[in-house]
């Protein structure tokens, strides 16, 4: 629940009126004021979101119109008292609902996640005296006190400051922490400008500072994220979409197909009305392929298991296929394209320009200048720097147990001590007598240090404007090294200045004012470097037809600079980067014309981001959205494709993610849509092998209505083929390898149907081969004076068995099978149909299986004729596939 007081754009405003406008003093409220304002406002917590009954998340998977024909002709037989038939197809209905519940996992905790994250207890002044009490008790005006290490309780206004620096990241996507005071900032400031502001969940990294309490629960800014999640609603994937609009059509069919069954069979044959309601139902079950849902989830799981084995956890079943269709991947920047590790990627002295190799606090890589090795020994100026810059920090890098070189400190100082080990030096040299912390007041940090032959140093590291401030260099040398400073920083790196002065030999301290007559010593330009399979991976989507968009919180400079490095954006692109204010003033119209042409976009809010989304999409766009931060969860709810990294991200982003990435490896992403297309492809091939086995059977029983025969294939004995080809041989489609050029075809349109005009021929002419052999096996049997059900047993092994041969035509759609890779390359086509042989052996011989089937044994001859029809189908349908590829191919 939020609070009813407020105070519009606080961190625009003087600290003392913002206490006058939440009735608060320095001193606090009183504990009276704070239990009535509690009452009036609720806790300071998020709602708990209700979750849905388990029986209703079971009953949605009964929600397809395919489903919905099979229970009703559930129902027909349940009315005629065939109880048999009844229970046969509501078993098939429920065990198709069973795995799709199973599989689909649908346990949303984004909600929790965040709620996890806010901060448990708070230290608050009430009554003029400092006390600790839950986070959830804060009301707005209270007075809170926070400190290295601790999270921030709620939205605070900053009223007292010092050295006060906050990490951000989650909520701003800023790599580096921010530093904070109590003077306010501009009105429309972005969140993370607002220097005056600290935010519930944040976490502080420096110094200590004292705020009054403008906004808690749903009001403060993490609930916001929390609210804009709940309005998010899960978007259809093209895959369902592609199922929902088959699925009416083949119902629509089916409709119109048994209305015209049932006149033909009563005006026409005058069949008795028990006799054609069987038959009808007999059509209507043949026509519905009931195994396409389960086929499709048990497909979309066995790609979630080959994806969890390259570090891709799938939360959500559905988005392992939508993976194939992604157009546009719009990925934030610190952690993901990055490595989230702020390194030193150039030092700059008057002698010269050094670029420093490697990534990450590992101290791994070199120092070159002009291509060349350089070291301390060789070049006394790069010597001096790295003394200077590594004396007054704190920052301490080391490897790990698990061997991954870890930083506990700042993350720029964290750079410079890396830089210090690749250059060799050893800050145990230079025993530190005195120092200055940073603050934000004076943007630097100093020290007095003794070197090893009893000279004493000043060492002065920090904001180079201070530090040339204080340096006792002449003006042409001062404009010279603005000159550099503007040099990097346009290149988007984050730009440090060291200095330093030979000290006193009795001097024991230092302070600010003795901070006068520096020399500067150099510049280190620092950057969160790319991570370099990131670079391929985006140039692996780039040749895929996937676009690639950094949305980011952090400068526009410094996300140009890291979009160029990638190959984001290239020549006349790299002057398009788009701000949030530009976002803030455009227009829904103007945002999709804008989200058309640019690539990058800098200083976003989550409003921002989830725009951006929203506007891709009304472009037609098909959108993967990656993060880590909490500012990143709603985008990701939005997307089609929410993608979180698992180890950097934040519990809130990953359960509002569809996949998280165990790696936090943007490499894992090119992967994972390589697997969505591949699974697609399976998919498609299985759909067009599923479905004649539908239209053969419903071939079958339409030509028996139509000429007033004997049925050839009961109800039963039609689910039976049904759920024992799909359950075998459709199955082992799912294995099928991704074809050589899966990675350089255009995405698939999303508005794409299942099944296209090139597949209409791919489904008639398989059907009409398949009920031919198995009407003419029915009719054999019947002419050699075989029994109805020897010879209905003959026309079901031969479908099934004519099914099996179509197999081998069915895996390869483009290409011929008369190959040997047609028997080769997929292990599970060999088991798959293996498993029928011994499923159709068990139809025709266990006698429990005769009783619910109606089936017989068939004599010899009822297992050679059908073994011969099949080879000849698939003969047949080789023919067929090369006239077809020649005169109607299907699209790439």
């Amino acid at each position: 629940m939020g609070t009813s007081t407020m105070v519009e754009r606080p961190h625009a405003l003087a600290a003392e009126a913002v206490l006058a406008g939440l009735g608060s003093t320095p001193d606090g409220l009183s504990g009276a004021e704070a239990a009535a304002r509690a009452v009036r406002d609720g806790p300071n917590a998020l709602p708990e979101p209700r979750p849905d009954p388990v029986i209703l998340r079971f009953g949605r998977h009964f929600a397809d119109i395919l489903i919905y024909i099979l229970l009703a002709a559930g129902a027909l037989k349940a009315a005629l008292g065939e109880w048999v038939d009844f229970g046969v197809i509501l078993g098939v209905a429920v065990v198709n609902a069973a795995v799709g519940f199973i599989q689909e996992g649908r346990a949303t905790r984004a909600l929790a996640g965040i709620r996890a994250m806010l901060s448990s207890d708070a230290e608050v002044r009430r009554d003029g005296v400092w006390t600790h009490v839950e986070a959830q008790a804060l009301v707005v005006g209270d007075i809170v006190r926070v400190g290295p290490g601790g999270r921030v309780p709620a939205d605070l206004r900053v009223i007292e400051a010092s050295n006060l620096r906050v990490e951000e990241a989650a909520l701003t996507g800023e790599s580096v922490p921010s530093s904070k005071g109590p003077d306010p900032v501009a009105p429309d400031a972005a969140v993370g400008d607002r220097a005056s502001m600290l935010y519930s969940s944040s976490i502080v990294s420096g110094g200590s500072g004292v705020g009054v309490v403008v906004a808690t629960g749903q009001r403060a800014e993490i609930g916001r994220i929390q609210a804009m999640l709940s309005d998010v609603d899960d978007l259809s994937t093209p895959l369902s979409r592609q199922l929902a609009r088959f699925g009416t059509q083949l119902a629509l069919m089916i409709a119109a197909m048994a209305v015209v069954m049932a006149v033909i069979g009563k005006l026409g044959h005058r069949m008795p009305f028990n006799d054609l309601t069987s038959a009808v139902i007999a059509f209507a079950v043949s026509a519905v392929p009931e195994g396409l849902p389960a086929l499709v989830t048990i497909t979309l799981a066995l790609g979630v298991r080959q994806m969890a084995r390259r570090q891709a956890i799938v939360r959500r079943l559905g988005a392992v296929e939508t993976l194939g269709a992604v157009t546009r991947i719009c990925s934030d920047k610190t952690g993901t394209l990055t490595s989230g590790e702020m390194t030193v990627r150039r030092v700059v002295t008057r002698e010269g320009v050094y670029e420093v190799s490697g990534s990450g606090y590992a101290p791994t890589g070199g120092i070159t200048r002009d291509g060349a090795p350089a070291g301390p020994d060789d070049h006394p100026d790069l010597a001096v720097f790295v003394e200077v810059s590594g004396a007054p920090i704190n920052a301490v890098v080391a490897p790990s147990d698990g061997g991954v070189w870890t930083l506990v400190g700042e993350p720029t100082e964290g750079a410079l001590r890396c830089l210090g080990l690749k250059a060799g030096w050893d800050d145990a040299s230079y025993p530190r007598l005195a120092a200055l912390p940073f603050d934000s007041a004076h943007k630097y940090s100093a020290s007095l240090n003794e070197l090893p032959d009893g000279t004493r140093l000043v060492c002065v590291v920090g904001a180079p404007d201070r530090l040339l401030g204080r340096c006792a260099a002449a003006g042409d040398e001062i404009a010279w090294w603005e000159a550099q400073i503007e040099a990097q920083s346009g290149r988007g790196l984050r730009v440090l200045g060291a200095a330093f002065a030979t000290a006193r030999p009795d001097e024991p301290t230092i302070d600010h004012d003795d901070l006068t007559g520096l020399s500067f010593a150099g510049l280190a330009a620092i950057a969160d470097p790319p991570r370099p399979e990131a670079v391929t991976a985006i140039a692996t989507c780039h040749s895929a037809g996937i676009g690639v968009t950094m949305i980011t919180g952090d400068h526009a400079g410094t996300a140009q600079a890291v979009a160029a490095e990638m190959g984001i954006i290239a020549g006349e692109e790299a002057s398009s980067v788009v701000t949030g204010a530009a976002i803030e003033s455009a227009s829904e119209s103007a945002l999709r014309r804008l989200v058309a042409r640019a690539r990058v976009f800098a200083r976003t809010s989550p409003e921002h981001k989830l725009r951006l989304v929203r506007a891709l999409q009304a472009g037609g766009e098909v959108v993967a959205m990656t993060g880590d931060g909490v500012n990143d969860a709603p985008a990701l709810k939005q997307a089609e494709v929410g993608v979180a990294m698992g180890i950097k991200g934040t519990e809130a982003t990953k359960q509002a993610a569809d996949i998280v990435l165990a790696d936090d490896n943007f490499a894992t992403i090119e992967y994972a849509v390589e697997e969505g297309r591949r699974i697609h492809d399976n998919l498609h091939k299985s759909v067009l092998f599923l479905l004649p086995t539908n239209g053969a059977q419903a071939l079958v029983v339409l030509a028996a209505i139509v000429f007033g025969w004997t049925l050839p294939l009961s109800p039963l004995q039609i689910l039976w083929v049904n759920l024992v080809t799909a359950v075998t041989l459709s199955l082992s489609l799912a294995y099928e390898p991704a074809e050589p050029d899966i990675m350089t075809r255009p995405p698939r349109p999303a508005d794409a149907p299942l099944v296209g005009r090139a597949d209409v021929a791919r489904i008639a002419l398989p059907s009409l081969a398949i009920a031919g052999v198995t009407l003419a096996a029915f009719w054999w049997a019947r002419a050699h004076g075989f029994a109805v059900p020897q010879a209905q047993t003959w026309a079901v092994t031969t479908l099934t068995l004519a099914q099996g041969a179509y197999l081998f035509n069915a895996r390869f759609l483009r290409e011929s099978s008369l190959r040997r890779e047609a028997l080769v390359g997929n292990r599970v086509v060999w088991v798959s149909v293996g498993v029928l042989v011994l499923a159709q052996a068990g139809f025709v011989y266990l006698p429990f299986m005769q009783a619910a089937f109606s089936s017989a044994a068939p004599g010899v001859l009822g297992w050679v004729v059908p073994v011969g029809l099949g080879v000849v189908v698939f003969a047949v349908l080789e023919g067929v596939k090369a006239v077809l590829n020649r005169w109607w191919p299907l699209p790439a």
